[in-house]
């Protein structure tokens, strides 16, 4: 593990141990992520990093799951992130409710740099920050849909060849879609060289499920 990510981790553990949880708490974003660049272990990976950081940092009994699509596969179908996620309201772990619904997260949500906090209560640096870290793994839409899983590091497996889709927590940057949370661009390739060449940590969004 390199000290950046072990800085992040300890950082992370310290900030959990004096951090009171919300009692509506319900979305965050990973302080950091598993496995080597876009490879998060597929979408079982990536729910149980989810579930992980929670547990660990103070969280309800809650059943976690994370923001991301993947793409049809031979006789495997497509997942939307949007269906993933259960039906809202979501509330940071400070208590701020960020989105009531799936349709108010894919519109006018509430999410800024300021209330995407990690699951720590952290905020993560953004664009104009030392290092930015603001292009979070989606693979998915504007609206949350899948696509297609060359677009999505081989469905979470890859952390070498390929692309996926990133959003800006920030709401800024480059790219088509510069101020989307969840659809601004595609990465540079899937390895975590790649994913912090334009500004990202191979960090992704987590959502309750069930409360």
């Amino acid at each position: 593990m390199n000290r950046s990510v072990i800085g992040i981790t300890a950082a992370t553990v310290l900030m959990a141990a004096s951090f009171t949880y919300a009692a509506e708490v319900s979305f965050f974003i990973t302080s950091a992520g598993p496995g080597k660049g876009a490879d998060l272990g597929g979408l079982a990976g990536a729910d149980a990093h989810c579930q992980k950081l929670a547990e660990t940092a103070g969280g309800q009994n809650h059943t976690w799951r994370a923001y991301l699509s993947i793409g049809a596969v031979g006789d495997s179908p497509a997942v939307n992130a949007r269906d993933r996620i259960g039906k809202g309201p979501w509330h940071n772990v400070k208590g701020v409710m960020v989105a009531k619904d799936v349709d108010e997260l894919h519109g006018e949500n509430n999410l800024t740099k300021e209330t995407v906090l990690t699951e720590g209560g952290a905020i993560v640096n953004g664009r104009g920050d030392r290092p930015n870290r603001h292009d979070i793994l989606t693979g998915s839409n504007l609206d949350g849909t899948s696509l297609d899983a060359d677009r999505t590091c081989e469905n979470w497996t890859s952390s070498g060849d390929g692309t996926t889709t990133v959003g800006h927590h920030d709401r800024t940057g480059g790219g088509p879609n510069p101020t989307s949370w969840n659809s601004a661009h595609g990465t540079r390739g899937c390895s975590q060289s790649n994913l912090q060449s334009t500004g990202g940590d191979r960090l992704f969004y987590c959502f309750a499920v069930s409360k």
